[in-house]
């Protein structure tokens, strides 16, 4: 039902995650990011508290895998369970329960880790991974890359309906918060679309939110 790739920036401290599904707005329900602490994609059968619960003990102090542990054995439906985390080190972990969904794999890579179920071949989380450790650019844009890779490997067994795009650096509120909630097809390629649409704009909002005096003008009625 679900794949996805959770990545840090080694060389900004960036964290983000890309992530497909089935189901109808995924970037709802599965990638919790936390600026300076960490991000976690929970899925499979989804319980969206278990970002927050594992966020909140790696914001005090136990490591990614530690703290998906923590998270994990509070939740008496664990073996429904996929989790992937990364910390603000880099630090990666993943869960997949004993219920996990069809063909299904979790790989952790060089600042990232990457995890599907239902998947059309396990090899489809190898490409993931292996495309995020080597594309170059932003961290959105390799992440993007990653999926793209995925599906080239096969995607998911079936269609693919939603997906998102969520990345944090400095600030509290994220710095690329995109999302496919339904779409007949392709809901990557479109995810693909809109941050190539959004790239050029993403440090104007960053400026009007800082210090409007610098923000470039809005290009609407009345802004002169």
């Amino acid at each position: 039902m679900t794949f996805s790739i959770v990545g840090r920036c080694a060389d900004t401290g960036q964290l983000g995650i890309a992530i497909s599904s089935s189901s109808i707005a995924v970037g709802a329900r599965c990638p919790w990011l936390r600026p300076g602490v960490g991000a976690v994609s929970t899925q499979n059968i989804t319980l969206p508290a278990l970002g927050a619960l594992s966020l909140d003990q790696m914001e005090n102090g136990l490591s990614s895998e530690q703290a998906v542990a923590q998270a994990l054995s509070l939740d008496e439906y664990r073996q429904f369970r996929q989790l992937t985390a990364i910390d603000h080190l880099g630090r990666t972990a993943h869960f997949s329960g004993s219920e996990t969904l069809g063909t299904h794999q979790a790989l952790s890579g060089e600042q990232c880790v990457g995890a599907g179920n239902m998947l059309a071949d396990r090899a489809v989380i190898e490409a993931l991974v292996h495309a995020f450790e080597t594309h170059d650019g932003l961290l959105a844009d390799r992440l993007i890359a990653a999926m793209q890779a995925a599906v080239a490997a096969g995607g998911e067994a079936g269609p693919v309906h939603s997906a998102a795009l969520v990345v944090v650096g400095d600030h509290s509120w994220p710095i690329v918060d995109l999302r496919v909630d339904w779409a007949e097809e392709d809901p990557i390629g479109t995810l693909a679309n809109l941050w190539r649409d959004y790239r050029p704009q993403m440090q104007d909002y960053l400026t009007r939110a800082l210090d409007p005096t610098k923000a470039p003008r809005y290009g609407v009625p009345g802004d002169e």
